[in-house]
């Protein structure tokens, strides 16, 4: 059974930074792929970001437009562990950011219902 667990959410201010993990549990696939995405009050989830890794440690990362340059996913097979970095955060980054696997190549990444596994959710702050 597949588990994630989410940590690294909080309120910071405008311009900073924060980092969120994502705990997977349960992964044994060759490839899979592991994605972020957001839902502020009223609104759809939306992408953020994905990564699809091997066993050989190969990975390709993806981004949405509006966080382009400014997150970045990384992981580390040896703890089975993904990351998002967030940098020069805005108060529009504000929302509940989730991670979600899927024991596959999953090609369309950015589509939400693509992924089997989804962790509880963690809520990110960002003040003006």
């Amino acid at each position: 059974q597949v588990q994630l667990v989410e940590s690294g959410g909080g309120l910071v201010q405008a311009g900073g930074s924060l980092r969120l993990s994502c705990a997977a549990s349960g992964l044994t696939a060759t490839t899979y792929t592991v994605g972020w995405f957001r839902q502020a009050p009223g609104k759809e989830r939306e992408f953020v970001g994905a990564i699809r890794m091997n066993r050989w440690r190969e990975s390709n990362d993806y981004y949405a437009d509006s966080v382009k340059g400014r997150f970045t996913i990384s992981g580390d097979s040896a703890k089975n562990t993904v990351y998002l970095q967030m940098n020069s955060l805005k108060p529009e980054d504000t929302a509940v950011y989730y991670c979600a696997a899927d024991d596959s190549f999953v090609v369309l990444y950015w589509d939400y219902v693509r992924y089997d596994y989804w962790g509880q959710g963690t809520q990110v702050t960002v003040s003006s």
